[in-house]
């Protein structure tokens, strides 16, 4: 299930906004992201291409299940890390910058270490 961090970023703003918008749309990831309409437009021929989101002809982005599996798991990750980073007195912007940076490069393994280490499910 390897993807590369600039998917992983997609599909995880996919995901976040398909839970405050009724429909996601490639202009709602470009104001997002703050990126052009046309780099989101490649991006997302390449995640219909690997099968992670599906296309309706109205224009509106679905998540596929195996896109769904990766969003979540990097938004978890992100919250996690974010949430920890700030309980140790980090900034809450730097803390999630630099989850933002470790949820793509960390290990499930070493992930799941520290969120069963951590206990901060309270």
């Amino acid at each position: 299930m390897k993807s590369n961090e600039s998917l992983e970023n997609y599909l995880e703003t996919i995901l976040m906004l398909g839970k405050k918008l009724p429909v996601v749309r490639a202009v709602d990831i470009a104001n997002e992201l703050g990126f052009k309409k046309s780099s989101v437009s490649i991006a997302m021929k390449n995640l219909r291409e690997k099968k992670y989101i599906t296309v309706m002809e109205q224009g509106y982005i679905f998540l596929t299940d195996e896109g769904k599996e990766i969003a979540e798991m990097i938004y978890e990750r992100h919250e996690f890390l974010t949430k920890w980073l700030t309980s140790l007195g980090v900034d809450g912007a730097v803390a999630a910058e630099d989850a933002c940076r470790i949820e793509h490069v960390i290990s499930k393994e070493s992930f799941e270490a520290i969120k069963k280490a951590i206990h901060m499910d309270d």
